[in-house]
């Protein structure tokens, strides 16, 4: 096995590789990325960094062909949140400022999401870059993810958790369709060959479909020997982890056969969005009741399932706030972020095909996977 200093070795190699230009992708390293590779939520007091922060950039650096950016994250990321064990250990959730001044991993826990991002980037690096050691290590987190987020939810079969512990109780799971991007699930399932996957996207596909019974995906379900139930600690209530369901399902190619059946299953929130101003930022999924407008970045995560939809005054609708919003300065990184992926998939600076394959708009036409 090849060591951690060698997997993420300076890279020579890619120092004459020139940046795709994207300003919006600019704009947030300039918002966002600290000098040594971090991403700060500086809306916070403890000004922290999550691994899901680390791995959105992480893959934007690579859509944007920008190879110094990706290698400064996945630096840091390496040295502050796995002790240096990117190999081994599944990246930190938080870091930041503590109570004492210090900085430091404020909580050790994985997230399922954040390791997913990372791992399936890696692999698509290696591709598009010709850099085998991206591949090695992004094998190396995936096989971790397999072995300490994946336990069998009675009733379910395996499923991946939200992260490696306390999801699974007696015969109840608890889960979170927004840790579920199919496009990177199938991506790993090619990039490792492991027919674990495959289950793994058999249900988080029930999953997807489970989280929105009346159209609305919630934060968090539950899956019981009942089937799918309303999360009982969050109320079944659908906002900031939910919108992500939206944007993953937009994004999945016409060829995926999933496609249909998540967003037939999710049209209720694209008829909401066309009669409003904003998405809606809170909303109970049993009983309907609506509060609150969400920030700019809400809007663009709609914009991938507007476009297939062929909505079009929806879709100029929230594309325009996604793009007044992202000019605001207002250092809300994740709204930020949601609008990188919206209107990043928008403008086709990338695509995922049929088997999570990675299409970057800097590519040779020739190399584009169809």
């Amino acid at each position: 096995m090849l060591s951690t200093s060698a997997l993420l070795a300076d890279s020579a190699l890619g120092a004459g590789v020139k940046c795709e230009a994207w300003p919006a992708w600019q704009r947030f390293k300039l918002l966002y990325l600290s000098h040594d590779g971090r991403i700060v939520d500086a809306s916070t007091e403890a000004q922290i960094t999550t691994s899901a922060g680390q791995s959105y950039a992480l893959f934007f650096a690579l859509v944007s062909n920008d190879r110094e950016a990706f290698d400064r994250i996945l630096r840091w990321t390496h040295n502050n949140l796995c002790g240096s064990q990117l190999e081994r250990i599944l990246p930190a959730c938080k870091w930041g400022r503590a109570d004492d001044g210090a900085w430091r991993v404020l909580d050790s826990s994985s997230a399922t999401d954040a390791d997913l991002w990372i791992a399936y980037t890696l692999g698509e690096a290696a591709r598009l870059w010709n850099e085998q050691r991206y591949s090695n290590l992004g094998a190396m987190i995936a096989e971790n993810i397999l072995q300490q987020e994946v336990e069998t939810v009675p009733g379910l079969g395996t499923a991946l958790l939200p992260g490696p512990h306390g999801f699974v109780t007696g015969d109840s799971g608890r889960l979170n369709a927004s840790h579920l991007p199919l496009s990177v699930l199938r991506g790993l399932a090619r990039q490792t060959q492991d027919p674990l996957w495959d289950e793994i996207i058999h249900s988080s596909e029930q999953i997807i479909l489970g989280s929105a019974p009346n159209g609305f995906a919630a934060d968090w379900i539950e899956h019981t020997h009942n089937g799918f139930i309303p999360d009982r600690r969050s109320r079944a209530a659908g906002s900031y982890d939910a919108i992500r369901v939206y944007l993953w399902a937009g994004m999945l190619p016409a060829s995926d056969p999933a496609r249909d059946p998540i967003l037939n299953a999710l049209k209720p929130i694209l008829e909401s969005a066309a009669k409003r101003a904003a998405p809606v930022e809170v909303i109970d999924t049993q009983t309907l009741e609506m509060r609150g407008d969400g920030p700019p970045g809400f809007s663009a995560a709609l914009l991938p399932m507007l476009a297939n939809a062929r909505m079009t005054a929806a879709l100029q609708t929230h594309r325009q706030r996604a793009a007044d919003g992202s000019l605001q300065n207002n250092q809300s990184y994740y709204s930020d972020a949601l609008t990188l992926f919206g209107l990043g998939w928008l403008e086709q600076r990338y695509r995922f095909n049929r088997s999570g394959l990675l299409n970057v708009r800097w590519t040779p036409a020739s190399d584009r996977p169809h």
